[in-house]
This record gives structure tokens, sequence and C-alpha cells, in this order.
């Protein structure tokens, strides 16, 4: 599911000028993020002319050492990085750009150009599994069996582990308070999975919330 939220950097032109661009011949690596999910999608490379675009129009843009010009990513295929924020790094001479991603980033059609479930956050890869889980006979696992029992079993145990949440908070006893919070979320994402929504949906609503909460100050 697409989300949307406004996109601002206060990367400024000073820091544009304290990069280290005579190291790599006027380039500066730059790693692309997702800002919702922290998923690493891919790495590009930028010259001053390209982070200056990218910072005037929102709209990522590299320069292509293939092609020896400056890219937009998107302007084919429509699957454009809304930039957010940026931040160099304490060599400046590499940039982490954290994006909103308008459609998947790799040219292969892929999310990410990195394919191993481990180079992504953990919690993305646990609610990818439980998507992997929908659908297979509920003796297979324990969650097959909660998808099968349907939606108001799943709020149910979402409801039952947020009060043992609650209780283990009231008693301070964080031990338990680890273990059911654990499970909270876990049944949690099973709900928003059987309801077609993602940990992407809820941070998204988050980030609107903030950035309305910013703009209000």
């Amino acid at each position: 599911m697409s989300t949307q939220t406004n996109t601002k950097s206060d990367f400024s032109p000073v820091q544009v000028n304290e990069l280290d661009w005579d190291k790599q011949d006027g380039l500066i690596p730059a790693v692309i993020q997702n800002h919702l999910s922290g998923k690493v999608l891919m790495l590009g490379y930028m010259d001053k002319a390209a982070l200056k675009k990218t910072l005037e129009t929102g709209d990522v843009t590299f320069f292509s050492r293939s092609k020896q010009r400056l890219w937009t990513k998107g302007e084919t295929s429509g699957n454009t990085l809304k930039l957010v924020a940026i931040d160099k790094d304490c060599d400046n001479d590499s940039l982490l750009v954290q994006v909103i991603p308008n459609g998947p980033t790799c040219h292969k059609g892929t999310e990410s150009c990195w394919l191993d479930d481990n180079a992504h956050p953990f919690l993305n890869n646990l609610a990818s599994l439980i998507t992997s889980r929908k659908g297979q006979s509920a003796d297979s696992s324990y969650t097959a069996s909660l998808f099968k029992s349907g939606t108001k079993r799943i709020a149910q145990k979402v409801g039952e582990e947020g009060l043992e949440t609650a209780l283990a908070a009231a008693t301070h006893d964080k031990e338990e308070l680890v273990n059911e919070a654990s499970d909270l979320i876990y049944h949690l994402l099973v709900l928003l999975e059987d309801q077609n929504l993602s940990l992407s949906d809820i941070t998204a609503n988050l980030l609107a919330r903030h950035e309305k909460a910013l703009q209000r100050k």
C-alpha cells in the first residue's frame, strides 16, 4: 500500500560546500534509505549539481557514471524517490539520504537492490514472514492458525495481550513487560496483515501527525 507524506530536508548550502568533493573526483556516494521502514534501498553517486538539484526539487537526483549526466531516479519509470532528509558522515565524504519511495527502487522491480532479507530491519522481516503464513494450512504454524481463526479472534488476542502488557507495567515487572509487549506487537502485526495493512502505513500516519504537530508550533 502506498503512503504519502510531506518531505523536507534541512541540509544547507554550507553543508554542501563542506563535503569532501575532491576525495573521489567530485563524486560523493549516497546511501538511499527508506525513511519509513529503515530499509537500505540503493547506492548512487552525486556530484555537487546532483545534490543541489535534489535539494531544490525534492526528487533524488544522481550523477550517472555510465550516462555521464544528471539522472533523476524515476525519470522514465516513474519510481521516484521523494527526499526527506540528508546527513553527511563524520569524514564528510558520504551521504545518507532518507526517502519516501514511489514504487520499487531497483531496476529489477524489487523494493531494494539488496535482496537478502538479513539486510532489512528485523520487524520488517517478521512482518514479511507473517505475510507468508497467510493462506497456509492452520496446522502448519501458530500464525497460520490465527489467520484461519478469523479477524474477531485475532483482534481478541490483541486486546488480551494489550491488557497483559498494561498489567505488567502496572506491577513494574520489566521482564514480563518485555515478554507481553513482544506478544502484543506480534499479534498486532498479524491483525494488520489480516486487514491488508502494514507497518509502513502506521509509520506514515505517525510521521504525518508529527509533521502537523511541528507546524502548529
